[in-house]
């Protein structure tokens, strides 16, 4: 572990084919899809090939034995990627109280020794989850690289001072638009939103007067407990090297599971 990764923390600022239709696609659904399947005809147009067994990721390629600093070495590499426009897009799953899945794509807004932070309506559904239910998992996914990594973990409510700062960091019109939504909630159309951001707009838009944030929009926290690096190889004998936080009885033995630092342990997985 390098010497400064105690305290690293980064603010944020395809050919496709068709599939095999089986059945009559008609315009009554109760006609047109009683019985029919799409079925997807396997070894033809949507396999692809990932990374050759020179490329393997191996133990001997981590960049620490922590996981951040391996974050942190693909995060840039995606940054970089030309065809990769946004490498902070990330797939936020929750789940309520009973265990009832949702997920959908978040940016993230900075990520550190800490966790991984992103902004949001506290009243939308994932809002809502998040308070009944504080775990939540991440998954980021580079396609042009074959590599994605998984973040499992509890969140924490950022501290009002840094929700305040991010939001008012952002551009006018995106912080119009989080006052002006009630996230999650049905409207009756389009005009209902566009007649909000006028008024707003009419309001704030000369810049004279600071957009207040709104009490149920903030930031969170992904405090991680597990950490997973993913590469996918060809011969699908894909690499996975999971990190997760020691825990009582864990005893590493140098073939299975492996001492890390700052109190982890990491482990390759079967694929």
């Amino acid at each position: 572990m390098s010497g400064d990764s105690a305290s690293l923390s980064v603010d944020i600022g395809v050919v496709r084919h068709g599939p095999h239709v089986e059945g009559d696609l008609g315009c009554k659904c109760e006609e047109s899809w009683f019985g029919v399947h799409i079925k997807l005809q396997p070894h033809v147009g949507m396999r692809t090939k990932y990374k050759g067994e020179s490329e393997a990721f191996t133990e001997e390629d981590l960049k620490g034995k922590e996981p951040f600093s391996q974050f942190r070495e693909w995060f840039e590499e995606a940054c970089k990627h030309p065809s990769i426009l946004e490498a902070n897009a990330v797939c936020l799953a929750t789940a309520t109280r009973d265990g009832i899945p949702s997920a959908r794509q978040v940016l993230l807004k900075g990520y550190g020794t800490d966790g991984f932070r992103f902004f949001t309506n506290y009243d939308s559904r994932k809002g809502r989850e998040l308070a009944e239910n504080p775990r939540a998992a991440l998954n980021f996914y580079w396609e042009p690289l074959k590599k994605a990594v998984r973040v499992e973990g509890h969140v924490e409510k950022l501290s009002a001072s840094e929700s305040d700062d991010y939001f008012h960091s952002r551009p006018l019109p995106s912080q119009i638009g989080a006052v002006v939504s009630e996230q999650s909630k049905p409207i009756a159309s389009r005009n209902v939103l566009i007649s909000r951001e006028a008024v707003m707009m009419e309001q704030y838009g000369e810049g004279s007067k600071q957009v207040p944030r709104p009490k149920h929009w903030g930031g969170y926290l992904v405090v991680p407990e597990v950490i997973e690096f993913w590469q996918g190889q060809t011969n699908r004998i894909h690499d996975r090297i999971q990190f997760r936080r020691q825990k009582t009885g864990d005893e590493p033995d140098g073939i299975l599971l492996h001492q890390g630092d700052c109190g982890w342990v990491y482990e390759r997985l079967s694929p």
